[in-house]
């Protein structure tokens, strides 16, 4: 197996022995190697659905995913935009690791190992099928060169804003839709997505499979938006026409409602196709809901109780919906508040599928969590801190370590530090009153990174660095 090289960190021996710890013990009595279908949401908020608070967008389909599974409660995205989030998904790296960082179009190289890469070689028929982000035609990132063995949809996350685009990707090949030339809007890409998800399953029934469907809904259409003020782009507003509500925000909940019906087809497909006890379903979102094309993510509460929203380092810009069923497994209709993000997702699955995932990763099998510490033939062990890095504006890093949350807005400001149990919306500050905590939490920031040559790091103004204030 290939492993991304870079410097050994106190960080990485700690989640290293924890990877290591989870990876030996014995299992449970888990059923074996059964199919995988992780569903993606583009900008999905955490209150953006039902089973997560929201009142006025119907997700029934989604709610009843959860009532038939586990929701975690506090699940974090990889980043706070799309193409980092969806590289710490991949790889188990996190933002101090990853390959990609931000929203530039850098590939995965050939010594980036994927979660499709360690299912393919353990016997999976590996698809993704929607938005990649992770590399471009003719570079070693396209996805199959990263070890899936079909793909279909948009490479790069600027070329997925555009819902009736004039071509997409199929494996190597750019598909011209016929439908969509010389501005006609004949073909919605959410809905070819949905048939060629059907489509994978019905070939692949037989399993085990790893499906990847990572849906652009409800992310927004910005240059449509910049152009007529409203690019929450979908074909109609269903159910939501009759409301009294600003064109965007009408648009908004009918991209959300038609996300839940694209889950509902997969399910029903599943169940048809007598896979739903064979197979275990995940539904989450890249970050947290923006304000763009039109939309205002305060209309619906769209965070939630969260504070922030896409491209913040707060809660609501990196925690994030996580529904899993696995009937007879996960027990239904529960809930979890363990801490865990994407970087865990890789290894995760890897003991899922009974495969071995790379020894030099970010992240840690959180199974226990997903099934019990019965059936996982363990407790769930305590979690190592969770860290993100965001460069568009300025240098941020974030750390929740425990119940603590600390946030460096940008390069050589103090601290901002949150006790997340008391203080969900990160309203107060405690940072003068937890200077142990304070300092735990800087130590993580700087050894639980690399430079980037991609993302170079701003020079730190020393005399600018001590504790912040209450």
């Amino acid at each position: 197996m290939r492993i991304s090289p870079r410097p050994v960190c106190v960080y990485c021996l700690v989640a290293a022995t924890m990877h290591m710890l989870s990876a030996t013990l014995p299992a449970g009595e888990l059923p074996a190697r059964p199919n995988v279908v992780f569903i993606l949401a583009d900008d999905l908020g955490y209150g953006d659905l039902g089973c997560y608070g929201q009142q006025q967008i119907r997700t029934p389909r989604i709610d009843r995913l959860a009532a038939e599974g586990r929701r975690f409660l506090d699940c974090y995205a990889g980043s706070t935009v799309c193409a980092p989030s969806r590289c710490v998904l991949m790889t188990g790296l996190h933002t101090g690791h990853a390959r990609i960082r931000g929203n530039a179009l850098v590939p995965l190289k050939p010594d980036d190992m994927t979660i499709a890469e360690v299912l393919h070689e353990s016997g999976y028929a590996t698809g993704i099928i929607g938005k990649w982000g992770l590399g471009e035609p003719e570079t070693s990132g396209l996805p199959t060169r990263q070890g899936f063995d079909y793909w279909f949809g948009y490479l790069n996350q600027q070329h997925a804003h555009n819902y009736y685009p004039d071509y997409l990707w199929r494996n190597k090949d750019r598909v011209p839709l016929l439908g969509n030339q010389q501005g006609q809007r004949g073909e919605y890409s959410g809905d070819l997505f949905v048939a060629e998800a059907l489509q994978f399953l019905d070939q692949h029934r037989a399993g085990p499979f790893f499906l990847y469907l990572a849906l652009t809904l409800p992310h927004a259409n910005n240059e449509l938006g910049r152009e007529t003020g409203n690019g929450m782009e979908v074909p109609d507003v269903g159910q939501y026409a009759d409301r009294d509500w600003p064109a965007p925000q009408k648009h908004h909940a009918a991209m959300i409602t038609r996300l839940d019906d694209a889950v509902g087809q997969v399910l029903d497909r599943l169940e048809k196709l007598g896979l739903t006890d064979k197979t275990v379903v995940f539904v989450s979102s890249d970050n947290g809901p923006h304000s763009e094309g039109g939309a205002d993510a305060r209309f619906f509460r769209s965070a939630g109780p969260l504070r922030g929203k896409k491209r913040d380092l707060t809660e609501g810009g990196i925690r994030v919906p996580m529904v899993v069923r696995w009937p007879g497994v996960v027990p239904a209709g529960t809930t979890s508040d363990y801490a865990w993000g994407f970087c865990d997702v890789l290894p995760t699955l890897a003991e899922i599928a009974g495969a071995m995932p790379p020894a030099s990763i970010d992240g840690i099998s959180v199974l226990p969590a997903i099934v019990g510490a019965k059936l996982a033939g363990r407790e769930m062990v305590a979690h190592p801190p969770l860290y993100w890095e965001f460069h568009e504006r300025g240098f941020q890093q974030a750390v929740r370590l425990g119940h603590w949350k600390a946030i460096r807005p940008r390069t050589g400001a103090p601290l901002e530090l949150y006790d997340l149990d008391r203080d969900l919306s990160e309203k107060q500050n405690v940072a003068g009153a937890q200077l142990e905590v304070v300092a735990r939490c800087e130590q993580v920031m700087v050894t639980a990174r690399t430079e980037s040559a991609h993302w170079p790091t701003p020079m730190i103004d020393e005399t600018k660095s001590s504790p912040a204030a209450p």
